[in-house]
């Protein structure tokens, strides 16, 4: 059972990672880049500024706070998939435990787990903390990863009752733990600003969205092809040396 998950889980995070980067490559990326221009302009004035009046103690100051961060180009990438690689495996470990309590009949019934997992961790913090770009003012980040678990956890729970409750009762329940951290609220800076424009942030949180269900839907098919081909193995282990 545990190789069974390890394979799917493994298997299903590489191509869902890599699939991943592809996308946020063509899409995401160039947005990021393009915000990071004015996030960086401030800090370039400044820094011109200091320079052409001597003042060698702001221009330290502004060298301090630029951290290192992946060049353009194959660090950035390579950056980005190891990243997602991360996080895909994980994702696809927590759907192959799934499957060994509530099995995929068929692949097409992965996609349906994806867009689970896209509700969950996705689409639900979003409602309260949309993607960002870089320069956008934001709240503490320790509130924020409060509440994004807080969300993603109640959001689960509440779609499991919902889905797989039998009692009416606990449908309901459901549906009222769903609702809960968005009556609470997730936390908010103190001035709301940007300085990207608000149409390259509406092109942003589109794409991000967009991105992350293909991420979803593609980890669920493929996780649910994976572990059910390892399942008809299990059952059936003189199969392949019959063909």
């Amino acid at each position: 059972m545990f190789k069974r998950i390890a394979q799917t889980a493994g298997f299903t995070g590489l191509l869902a990672a890599l699939l991943l980067t592809l996308v946020q490559s063509f899409w995401v990326a160039p947005l990021i880049l393009q915000a990071e221009t004015y996030e960086k302009a401030p800090a370039a004035e400044m820094h011109e500024h200091a320079h052409e009046h001597g003042d060698t103690a702001m221009a330290g100051h502004v060298h301090d706070e630029e951290a290192w961060e992946p060049e353009d180009g194959w660090q950035r990438v390579l950056s980005t998939t190891g990243g997602n690689l991360v996080v895909a495996v994980g994702f696809a470990l927590m759907l192959a435990a799934l499957y060994t309590l509530r099995a995929p009949s068929k692949t097409s019934q992965g996609a349906l787990w994806g867009l689970a997992g896209f509700a969950v961790f996705v689409l639900a913090p979003t409602l309260g903390l949309p993607p960002e770009l870089p320069g956008t003012a934001a709240a503490d980040l320790t509130q924020r990863q409060i509440w994004w678990i807080s969300t993603a956890a109640s959001t689960a729970v509440g779609l499991a009752l919902i889905v797989f409750a039998q009692n009416w009762l606990l449908k309901v329940l459901g549906a009222a733990i769903l609702v809960v951290p968005h009556i609470v609220g997730a936390p908010q800076p103190l001035v709301h600003s940007a300085l990207a424009p608000e149409a390259l942030e509406a092109q942003f949180k589109i794409a991000s969205l967009l991105t992350n269900a293909v991420f979803w839907v593609a980890m669920g098919l493929i996780s649910a092809w994976l572990f059910r081909r390892y399942d008809a193995h299990a059952a059936h282990p003189g199969l392949n040396h019959a063909v």
